[in-house]
């Protein structure tokens, strides 16, 4: 087998950039986008400094996390390790972007010429590519050279004509490419030659690039995890970034999926008289798969969605959504007609409600360059917040129409919230302990939502208690406590995913030894656990 891999020895790497232009110039990307970049790393005080310059993109790992999120089988994976996109199938969903950590692929909708709209250069014009417009790109880690220089009996790594160009044009010989499954390969004498690292390995992504910081050796340092530098100062490039790929529009998805699953499960145990708010149910979730329809860059091609249920949430949320919509509008159809088996279409629905409430969480989990999102707490998380925000939902809108209240809703509601609460408190308990980008939690904390909780359930239990002694002030505590439960999840998602919603930033693990020195420790800036 073949297992092309890149190794960067950080000693050797001046920072001249021309790596970033040989890649610009042999893919022809838009301006501020970067296949290939180098980054700044400086860490110390003067005169105790010690600076790296570090070669990132697309990492070709062992284990892409981009490849089980896409939804549309765009991203794959060649035998030889490379990934690549398909263009012609990818919806642009931006679901790999978010799930990839190293921040290597991009979107662009629109043409992008580098002195603006109106202002196209020749070249630009005659290399474009129409498309890469909507979709994902990245790094391809130039398989069309390696491909035709094989075909004509190169060495990948060795011969320029089949080597990747950012390889290729490295002024000091830092970067190498070759076989890592060929223990004679150069990589692999790298390998063997240097201590080394790769960057967030304890993520289990397995990247191809290699780290080389120092000559290996009985006294060379091991690589470890970097100490987390909360916010180090001229670390900004490096440091987390909010992503923007997943908008409001996104945020509407979890917020009204999540409601409208919850009130729709919630409803089918209030009784007949509901039929109406399931439909209400129904049409909300309708609305979020829409706006994220909206926000797709290539909208017309949503039915590629369907093409990855083995290992995609995205795809199995969509297709969770076909029998929750047929059977939830049978229901609510024999409902309004009369028709006894409408309680049993309507119990089906329930619990593909469920389906798609967990199918959110999934999502979420699964998108590992989101250290908020892909915390295995997420889960549990979302689906308390969504069925408290339906119970919530249902006992405001019983109240408003003044219809019956079913005697079981108070409790349920305050069992809701209570379980809410715990999964907020363990969210953020496994936060403190592991770590998270530091403007993450900063806006975490700025919007406590959930923290409301314990009141709501307060105000709830409140009403259980009056509301034999006074009917009108008990209506109006869970009327009160409904809204309050649904609008503190709505504020709480909507701030997860448009302000909360920090990559993963960079990592080096060892700053390289210069000359005759040592090698000494990296950093993760941008992180803290406090």
């Amino acid at each position: 087998m073949t297992r092309w891999a890149i190794t960067v020895d950080l000693s050797r790497c001046v920072g001249c950039q021309t790596c970033t232009s040989s890649c610009k110039h042999a893919n022809a990307t838009a301006p501020g986008v970067q296949w290939r970049k180098v980054l700044d790393f400086e860490v110390g005080s003067f005169p105790d400094v010690a600076r790296a310059f570090v070669p990132v993109g697309c990492m070709h790992c062992e284990e892409p996390s981009c490849l089980e999120v896409c939804p549309s089988t765009a991203t794959r994976k060649r035998d030889d390790g490379i990934v690549t996109i398909d263009y012609d199938i990818c919806i642009g969903c931006s679901y790999c972007i978010v799930a990839c950590p190293y921040q290597a692929r991009y979107r662009v909708d629109a043409p992008e010429p580098a002195y603006g709209r109106g202002r196209q250069m020749r070249h630009e014009a005659v290399r474009a590519d129409p498309k890469r417009l909507g979709v994902a790109q990245k790094c391809t880690l130039c398989a069309d050279r390696i491909d035709s220089g094989l075909a004509t009996g190169l060495v990948p790594g060795l011969d320029e004509a089949a080597t990747p160009a950012c390889v290729a044009s490295c002024i000091s010989g830092a970067l190498q490419m070759g076989d890592l499954d060929d223990p004679e390969s150069n990589v692999s004498q790298l390998l063997r030659e240097h201590a080394h690292s790769r960057m967030h390995e304890d993520l289990g992504n397995g990247p191809g690039f290699y780290y080389l910081h120092e000559r290996a050796g009985p006294d060379a340092a091991p690589a470890g995890p970097p100490p987390m530098a909360e916010d180090p100062p001229g670390l900004a490039a490096v440091s987390p970034r909010l992503q923007t790929q997943w908008d409001w529009r996104a945020a509407m998805n979890f917020i009204l999926g999540g409601s409208g699953t919850g009130l729709f499960a919630a409803n089918m145990l209030a009784g007949p008289s509901s039929w109406w708010i399931a439909l209400l149910a129904l049409a909300m979730v309708g609305v979020g798969l829409a706006h994220v329809w909206a926000e797709i860059g290539k909208p017309w091609r949503f039915l590629n969605v369907y093409r990855h249920p083995q290992m995609s949430w995205m795809t199995r949320e969509a297709m969770i959504a076909l029998p929750f919509f047929a059977l939830g509008g049978l229901g609510w159809l024999m409902g309004v007609a009369g028709l006894g088996p409408a309680r049993l279409a309507g119990a089906a629905g329930a619990l593909f409600a469920l389906g798609f409430l967990y199918a959110q969480g999934r999502i979420l989990r699964a998108a590992k360059g989101i250290p908020l999102w892909r915390r295995p707490e997420i889960v549990a998380l979302i689906l308390a917040t969504g069925l408290a925000e339906g119970a919530g939902l249902l006992a405001a809108l019983l109240v408003a129409l003044e219809w019956p209240v079913p005697g079981w809703l108070p409790g349920a509601l305050v069992l809701l919230l209570g379980l809410r609460f715990v999964a907020w408190r363990r969210f953020r308990t496994h936060i403190r302990r592991d770590g998270a980008p530091t403007k993450a939690i900063a806006a975490l904390n700025a919007c406590p939502a959930l923290t409301f909780a314990p009141q709501a359930a307060l105000a709830a239990l409140t009403l259980v208690a009056l509301l034999p002694l006074w009917a009108p002030v008990g209506e109006l505590a869970l009327f009160l406590a409904g809204l309050g439960a649904a609008a503190s999840g709505w504020a709480f998602k909507y701030n997860l995913i448009t302000r909360a919603a920090y990559d993963q930033g960079y990592a080096l693990n060892r700053m390289p030894a210069r000359g005759a020195g040592k090698s000494r420790a990296g950093l993760q800036p941008g992180w803290t656990r406090a």
